[in-house]
């Protein structure tokens, strides 16, 4: 009786010792998105003409922008195989790195995604458009001669940005 009484004292105690190692996962942890200022902004722009794209400023602290983010994802599944680039831009400070890593694990996104260098926020507001103050989210949608033909401020309906990324794919040819 006392063996056996050990032995399932034994077994518990090794289940439990599994149970509370810690998990490794088996898939790599995805990399913290680049770091880009206002020159990698237009680089990104360059890079990507001949598309048209749809880039979306956010951060971990904006409710409407974590509402927002899964539609952005939806839409670039759906929208990717005729030829839109949608690319998203963090906006948090680097003490928020944590959380925007966890926002991205959250997310899970199928598009690109950077991050503002720190400081020079008027600088690099400047060069994405002038008149933007900051707020967000913010989406600017850009032709594929990589032309700006607008913009939204704030969280959007699904309606508004499905309309302006079907004008945006029915323009040129390229």
């Amino acid at each position: 009786m006392k063996i056996r009484t050990c032995l399932i004292f034994l077994v518990l105690t090794a289940a439990g010792a599994a149970l509370a190692a810690p998990q490794t996962s088996k898939m790599a942890a995805p990399l913290d998105p680049e770091i880009i200022d206002a020159q990698g902004f237009q680089k990104l722009l360059e890079r990507d003409r001949g598309k048209a794209v749809l880039v979306n400023f956010w951060a971990t602290w904006c409710e409407p922008c974590r509402d927002e983010y899964p539609m952005l994802n939806e839409l670039a599944k759906q929208y990717a195989p005729q030829g839109l680039k949608v690319i998203g831009v963090s906006m948090d400070d680097d003490g928020d790195l944590i959380l925007m890593r966890r926002f991205l694990a959250r997310y899970k996104p199928v598009f690109p995604n950077y991050r503002k260098k720190a400081g020079e926020e008027a600088p690099f507001r400047q060069a994405v458009f002038p008149s933007w103050n900051g707020s967000l989210p913010a989406t600017f949608f850009y032709d594929k001669d990589g032309k700006q033909v607008g913009h939204m401020f704030g969280e959007g309906p699904r309606e508004t940005y499905e309309a302006t990324i079907r004008t945006l794919l029915a323009s040129g040819s390229k």
